[in-house]
Order: structure tokens, then sequence, then C-alpha cells
């Protein structure tokens, strides 16, 4: 097994790496967020410019082919930076669910817009009562002709407010409501008639919105893959949203421990820094540590994407999740508590790092949630599973 990156995937890593710490300064970050948008159009396009946009689209519809390893990069500096911009939004949803469902004609229409930063999207799938559950979807979908006509209401959709085009959830079919099967992807214009959207700012600073639908007609174009059959996609795009996400806390954790470290080696108390005080010592080491296992967590995550076998793909997903989640909260706390305070201040970057990561902490399920689903999985390693085989030491490390 082997962590080592490619020349064009260190490439990528730096560029981006001296990008943010040129043009996305914590003090610029704030005018953006006053920004009419919540984040900066400007900044949008210098990463299409770039070609940050398309590193995860196929080559064909004007993207690099990249995949897990070059989300995995982009989403732990862009974790880092704290950045506001919709990528994980238009990109590692919309842009999963349109490569892994859309027909050609959608791919062809559709890709190289998302990667030339012109296309935004937004995805349309929790409703209030679906508590984390993929397959809990009230929005009806009905045939009118040749046209779907679509009702009900969406909840926390990110980006929603500025999203061209929403990618729609809704169930066409099924026993009940809880059903995985009969549940249908559309493509909605944002503007189209019957659809409202209300934006407001998440407590990490970024924004969402929700949508309701209400009689809103579309085309037979519009049904992205099967109808009745779209719960295996939006599964496997959950679990690339799962990766993507503990990805960027990760870059966030890199951030608060070192500031926090180097916080304790500039302040002086009682005559000396107060990195010279053994115990707070030992809190740093805690906290490199948690951050270490969040990191392993991280890539088995990212590697685990390839996995055909469903079963073990949820299981890490849910593993990744619980260990992000404690970690990130051991760190963030630890972190304010070591700034002696000051962390909890808006003027302070940690705290803004702190919310970010408790956010991400709860999308596609928080800790307490994926633990139970592990617990009823029978835990991550089935019992009488053979261990992975090694191929190689590991040598380095990608993340």
């Amino acid at each position: 097994m082997d962590f080592r990156l490619t020349d064009e995937q260190r490439l990528l890593k730096d560029t981006l790496n001296r990008l943010i710490a040129e043009q996305y300064p914590f003090d610029r970050r704030r005018q953006y967020q006053s920004e009419k948008d919540g984040w900066s159009r400007a900044a949008w396009a210098r990463l299409a410019d770039l070609g940050i946009l398309g590193v995860l689209l196929p080559e064909r519809y004007g993207g690099a082919g990249g995949g897990p390893i070059e989300a995995m990069i982009i989403m732990s500096a862009f974790g880092r930076g704290l950045l506001l911009e919709p990528f994980f939004a238009t990109v590692v949803l919309g842009g999963n669910l349109l490569t892994l469902g859309a027909s050609e004609a959608q791919k062809v229409l559709l890709l190289p817009a998302l990667a030339s930063g012109k296309l935004l999207l937004g995805f349309a799938h929790t409703e209030r009562h679906s508590r984390h559950d993929l397959a809990n979807v009230a929005t009806r979908a009905r045939r009118d002709g040749l046209q779907w006509v679509l009702d009900g209401e969406k909840c926390v959709v990110l980006h929603g407010d500025v999203a061209d085009k929403l990618l729609v959830s809704a169930r066409s079919g099924g026993e009940d409501q809880y059903d995985e099967d009969g549940i249908s992807l559309f493509l909605v214009d944002a503007e189209a008639s019957g659809v409202s959207r209300r934006d407001y700012r998440t407590q990490d600073g970024l924004r969402a919105a929700s949508v309701s639908l209400t009689d809103v007609h579309v085309s037979s174009d519009a049904l992205i893959g099967t109808s009745d059959a779209a719960f295996p996609l939006i599964e496997e795009v959950a679990h690339h949203a799962i990766a993507a996400i503990c990805a960027e806390m990760v870059g966030a954790m890199e951030e608060m421990q070192e500031q926090t470290v180097e916080y304790l080696k500039t302040r002086v108390q009682f005559g000396a820094p107060l990195s010279k005080f053994q115990v707070l010592q030992h809190r740093a080491v805690d906290m490199l540590m948690a951050l270490e296992q969040a990191r392993s967590m991280a890539m088995f995550a990212t590697m685990m994407l390839g996995e055909k076998d469903l079963t073990e793909r949820r299981r890490a997903m849910s593993a990744a999740k619980i260990q992000l989640g404690r970690s990130s909260r051991f760190v963030g706390q630890q972190a304010i508590q070591l700034h002696g305070g000051i962390g909890m201040t808006m003027d302070c970057k940690i705290g803004h790092y702190f919310k970010r990561t408790t956010m991400l902490d709860l999308q596609f399920g928080g800790a307490d949630l994926h633990l139970q689903e592990l617990a009823e999985m029978g835990g991550l390693i089935s019992p009488g599973a053979p261990l992975p085989r090694m191929d190689r030491p590991i040598v380095g490390r990608s993340l």
C-alpha cells in the first residue's frame, strides 16, 4: 500500500496551498463573506482559470480526470483556508451526481460549463424529517404526459441560494417514504415556475437555502438516470461527500493545531512562554495524536471509495465519520482553551475553524449516528474477515 503522491498530485497540492496563502488570507475571507453571495465570484473564477473546478471531472468533458486522491488534496487545502466558495456543493455533490448518473447528452451539456465556473449546482435532497436517512424522501414526482411534476420541501441545500440548477430527489414509486426503491433524481432550473428559495447563513458562515417545489413541471430530459432507481447513485455520491468532508476537516484541524502550538511558543505568562509548561506540552501532543488519527481515517475513507463491496464501504465511511467527529471536537476544544478564551471571539481564527469542523461533523450524519450504524453493521471489521493485504510498506503520507 503506497500513499506517496504522484508528481501531478504534488503540483496540485503545492499550487493550491500557494494560491490560498497568497490570495485568501483571513482578512480577505471576511470581505468575501460580506459580499452579496457570501463568497467571492472573483475567487471562483480564479479557481476555474487554474482548472481546479474541472480536476475531478472526466477529460472528455473539459476536466482533468482526477479521482478521490485529487478530491482529498483539494478539500484538505480548502479546509486549511476556510474557503467559502461552493466547490463542495457544485463539484463534489453536483459533479459526481452528473458524472455517475447523467446521460451522455446531459454530461456534454453540463459538465464543461461546470468546469469553466459558469454553472453552479445545488443538491436538494435533505428533508426536515429525513434525519440523515438517505432513503427517507417524501417529495413527490408524478408523470403528466411527457413531463414530470414535482411537489415537496427540501432543506439545508448547500449554496442553494445561488445555484443555477438544482438536483432534486423525489419519490416516484416505492411502498412508503422510507423505501430505497422508488426514488428518482431530476435536474431542475432554479428559476423555474413553482420553485421558491429562502436563503440563510449557516453557523459556520457559509450559505444554504430551503427550497419549496409546488407543481413544478420538468421535461422527461430532466430525469437523471433511471426513474425509481436513484438511491444507489445518491448513496455512492454521499460516500464521496463523506470522504471529502473528512479531508476538509483534516485541513482545518492541521491549521488549529499549528496555530495553537505557535501561540504557546509566543505567549509569555509568568515570565516564560506558555510552551515551557509541561502540562501544556502534553495538551499539544494530545492534539497532534488526535489529528494523526483523523488523518489516517480520512485517507482510509478515500481509499475505500473504490471498494465494490457496499457493506465494507459503508463500514469505512461510518468509521471515518466517527473518528473525524471525535478528533475535530477534541482538537477544537483544546485550541480554544489553550488560546486562553480568545479563541471564542470572532477576531480569532480558531473559533471560525471550530465552527466549520462542527458543521462538517453534522453533514451526512454526526459521529454518534455513525457509531450506532457501525455497531449495527457489526463493527469496522466483521468477525472472521481477513486483514487487508499490504503490498508495500507505508513510506509516506499524502494528506
